[in-house]
């Protein structure tokens, strides 16, 4: 049986480099650190306002039983969802960028957690994604949240 544990989900991630050795070595020097990987091969990333992000992955978790990677940057807020490929030339919603083909994602290691950059739902190697349709009811849903907290402080 195959495991999906962080040696795994490392491999799933650094296939997505020009070079998975070097940056499985880049990991590993830089102890638990962060890379540059280009997105448009294994997956694109919408990247989602935090306070619209946040609640959409608490949406998406009953939607799912489950999702696809999720990391956070603690700096301004941003919320990336790994999605297929493909679908950041697509996706339209205010606030939310798309890293597709052509752009590169800082992503963590797999075990990384706290400070900085780092998972909110890391990948478990399968490549399991977050699916784009659940993803944008899940993000109607959360906004939806959101508009009537402003209306009721």
């Amino acid at each position: 049986m195959e495991s999906t544990g962080p040696t795994t989900a490392v491999e799933w991630l650094s296939a997505a480099a020009p070079d998975p050795q070097a940056c499985r070595r880049e990991w590993h020097r830089s102890g638990l650190g962060v890379v540059l990987l280009p997105a448009g091969r294994l997956w694109d990333v919408l990247l989602v306002p935090g306070p619209l992000g946040h609640p959409a992955l608490k949406v998406l978790g009953p939607l799912l039983g489950g999702h696809g990677p999720v990391l956070v940057d603690p700096g301004d807020g941003t919320v990336g969802f790994f999605v297929p490929v493909g679908t950041a030339a697509w996706w339209v919603g205010t606030g939310v960028r798309g890293a597709g083909d052509g752009t590169w994602v800082l992503v963590p290691h797999p075990d990384r957690r706290g400070r900085g950059l780092h998972w909110l739902v890391p990948p478990d190697g399968s490549g399991a994604l977050n699916d784009p349709v659940l993803l944008e009811l899940a993000l109607h849903e959360a906004a939806g949240g959101l508009g009537g907290a402003r209306e009721h402080p």
